[in-house]
C-alpha cells in the first residue's frame, strides 16, 4: 500500500496548531463584532474573470485554476476582496452605506513554500465600503491594532504609504495603466532599478528615484518631506495630505505607527489610496495588510463606491504567537473519562457520559473495549482529571465511584451529585 502525503504547499493542522487557528479566528470574529462588522462567507471557487480582474499580474500567476465540468475556468480564491466586492454590487447592493463585511477562511497561492508562507493557508478579511473618510481607513488599521493586541503580540509596528503618491506621478507623465502597474509591482518587490527602467520620462524617473530618499525617523517629517516633493504634481500633493490626516487620526487613536513608505507599494493592482502593513520585529513578513481601493466595485458593474479594507495572515500571526511565546489562555475545564466495569454496563456509563456533559463537562467515554485496570492507565496517561467507574454495585445506590487521577483518591458519589463534586 503507498504511504500517501499532503500535497507540496499544504499541510495538516494537529490538535494544538488547531486549538491555535481557532483561538486566533474567535479573536477575529471579537473584532469584527466590537467593530460592527459582519459575517459573510463566499464561494472557495470563484470564476477566474472574478479573481483576475485587478489582482496584480505575480497573483494572477500563482492563482490555482482550472476547467470545470462545464469547461468554465475558474480558481481557488487568492484573498477575499474580489469575492466582496462581487457581493456589492448584487447581494448587498441596496445595503445602506456603510456595509462593514467581515470573511475568516482559506486562501490559495502557488507560492514557493517556506516559513509563513503556505500555497493553502488562512486569513481574516475586513471591508469597509461606501465611504472615502480618512477615518474610514484609520477605522480598518485600528481595529488591526486591536487584534494584534488582543491574541497578544508585542512590539508590532504598522508601515504606512499612499499608492497615489506613485500613481500621481506616473499619471500626470503620461504613464499608461499597464506600465504603471509593472512599476508598482516591481517596486513592491524591492526591485526598484528594474522598476525604473520602465520610465522613459527623465524627470518623472528622477522624481521617483528621489522619492526613496525621503523616509526619516519621524513619520510626520517624512509625509511633510514626501509632499514638498511631489509640488506641482497635483494627484501626489493630493495624496500626501491624505497620508497626513491619517497619520493623524492614527496618533490620536493610539496606534504605533512606526514608518511612513514613500516608496511603498503592495501587490494587489486594484489599490489606489493607503496602503499599509503590520509586523513584528522577529519575523520578516507582513502579518496582515490592506488598503484603500475606490474603483474595484464599478469595475465589476456596480456604481462607483469608495472602499477600504485589510487581510490578516492567520498563519503568519500564528508563528508571531509562537515566536514571542504569546500562547492563547484558555480556559481550563475539567476532563473526565467514564469507564464501565463489564460490557453489560455500557448503556449506563452512556447514561452518565450524556448527563456530564450536559453540565458542560469534557467526557470520553471508554470505547476500546478495555479492560478497568488499562482504561485507567490510559486516561492517566492522557492527563484526565478524574475517572468515572461505573459498577454493578453502586449503581444499586444511583452512585458511581469517582476516582481524582492526579491524588489517586476515591470516593463514591451519587449520580445526582456527580457534576457538582467534579466541579467543585
Amino acid at each position: 500500500m503507498p504511504t500517501f502525503k499532503t500535497v507540496r504547499g499544504m499541510r495538516d493542522l494537529l490538535p494544538d496548531d488547531a486549538d491555535m487557528l481557532t483561538f486566533v479566528m474567535g479573536k477575529a470574529r471579537e473584532t469584527a463584532s466590537l467593530y460592527g462588522y459582519r459575517e459573510v462567507i463566499t464561494p472557495v471557487i470563484e470564476p477566474y474573470e472574478l479573481l483576475s480582474a485587478k489582482s496584480g499580474e505575480e497573483i494572477r500567476q500563482r492563482m490555482f485554476t482550472f476547467k470545470d465540468m462545464g469547461n468554465r475556468t475558474v480558481g481557488l480564491r487568492p484573498e477575499f476582496t474580489s469575492s466582496i466586492a462581487r457581493l456589492a454590487t448584487t447581494a448587498l447592493k441596496t445595503e445602506p452605506k456603510p456595509i462593514r463585511t467581515f470573511s475568516v477562511g482559506s486562501v490559495y497561492r502557488y507560492d514557493e513554500p517556506q516559513r509563513g508562507r503556505y500555497r493553502e493557508f488562512f486569513q481574516s478579511d475586513f471591508e469597509l465600503i461606501g465611504t472615502s473618510n480618512t477615518e474610514a481607513d484609520a477605522e480598518i488599521i485600528l481595529l488591526t491594532d486591536r487584534l494584534m493586541r488582543a491574541v497578544g503580540l508585542r512590539n508590532y509596528a504598522f508601515k504606512l504609504g499612499h499608492v497615489g503618491v506613485i500613481r500621481g506621478i506616473l499619471s500626470e507623465e503620461n504613464v499608461d495603466e499597464k506600465t504603471q502597474n509593472a512599476v508598482l509591482q516591481r517596486m513592491d518587490k524591492k526591485e526598484f532599478d528594474e522598476a525604473f527602467k520602465l520610465i522613459k520620462n527623465n524627470e518623472c524617473l528622477s522624481t521617483l528615484r528621489g522619492s526613496l530618499e525621503l523616509k526619516t525617523d519621524d513619520v510626520f517629517q517624512t509625509a511633510e518631506r514626501i509632499k514638498s516633493h511631489v509640488e506641482g504634481y497635483c494627484k501626489a500633493a493630493e495624496s500626501a495630505d491624505e497620508l497626513k490626516s491619517l497619520l493623524t487620526l492614527l496618533t490620536e487613536g493610539g496606534c504605533p505607527v512606526k514608518s511612513v513608505e514613500p516608496a511603498f507599494a503592495r501587490g494587489l493592482e486594484y489599490y489606489t489610496g493607503m496602503i499599509f502593513e503590520v509586523y513584528i520585529p522577529e519575523l520578516d513578513i507582513a502579518l496582515g495588510g490592506g488598503g484603500r481601493y475606490d474603483k474595484l466595485i464599478e469595475l465589476f458593474g456596480g456604481e462607483s463606491t469608495p472602499a477600504t479594507g485589510v487581510a490578516h495572515g492567520l498563519d503568519r500571526i500564528m508563528l508571531a504567537m509562537q515566536m514571542q511565546n504569546a500562547a492563547p489562555m484558555k480556559e481550563r475545564k475539567k476532563r473526565v473519562a467514564v469507564v464501565p466495569v463489564t460490557e453489560a454496563l455500557k448503556g449506563e456509563a452512556l447514561k452518565v457520559s450524556q448527563l456530564l456533559r450536559e453540565a458542560g463537562i469534557l467526557v470520553e467515554l471508554e470505547v476500546m473495549g478495555r479492560k478497568m485496570n488499562r482504561a485507567l492507565e490510559d486516561a492517566d496517561r492522557r492527563k484526565v482529571d478524574y475517572a468515572v467507574i461505573v459498577g454493578e454495585r453502586e449503581l444499586k445506590h444511583n452512585a458511581v465511584v469517582l476516582r481524582n487521577l492526579a491524588k489517586r483518591e476515591q470516593n463514591v458519589v451519587e449520580i445526582s451529585r456527580l457534576s457538582k463534586t467534579i466541579m467543585s
